[in-house]
């Protein structure tokens, strides 16, 4: 059996979270993850879409919107041919964001605000946060607007100081 690995996100001025990942869901989506993290990719780098009653998305851009990037992973998620990832897309889930490219995540993910079942089995769940869930609660109430070609951008940068693993 597999452990499932705990990672702590530390955001500037709103404070931590604890989540716990799935590999037995995902397991290359984990893997890349937890590389990520070892690698320190996720320090500076922004929620940069935020979108209260449904989720807060980051792991692409620094605080000047540079973007951040790393390879592409294939698509762990039932609709790309991977049923066993059938964790559904509920209130602190963790999952990997994509373009329309099925096989696209690289660094991206999102956390659900509230629960989005529309979709389940379109995109590769791979955790849970366990602790601090009114950090993503304080984050979506962030005001935000548009930049350049993004909506839903915080008005005021909402930073990842760190991200670490805090048990394999």
């Amino acid at each position: 059996m597999m452990n499932n690995p705990k990672i702590k996100i530390t955001v500037r001025d709103y404070g931590e979270m604890t989540a716990e990942l799935y590999p037995d869901k995902a397991p290359k989506t984990v893997e890349n993850f937890l590389g990520l993290i070892e690698s320190g990719f996720f320090s500076g780098v922004i929620f940069h879409r935020v979108i209260s009653g449904f989720m807060i998305q980051g792991g692409g851009y620094d605080e000047s919107f540079a973007d951040k990037d790393a390879p592409s992973i294939k698509g762990e998620f039932a609709a790309n041919g991977f049923p066993q990832n059938d964790l559904k897309h509920t209130r602190g889930v963790l999952s990997m964001a994509r373009t329309q490219d099925p096989n696209s995540a690289s660094s991206q993910f999102f956390i659900m605000h509230q629960n989005a079942p529309y979709l389940d089995r379109q995109y590769a769940g791979f955790g849970m946060v366990t602790e601090g869930i009114e950090v993503v609660d304080k984050i979506a109430a962030v005001p935000t607007g548009r930049m350049g070609w993004f909506d839903d951008v915080p008005r005021t940068p909402v930073v990842i100081e760190k991200m670490e693993i805090i048990e394999e």
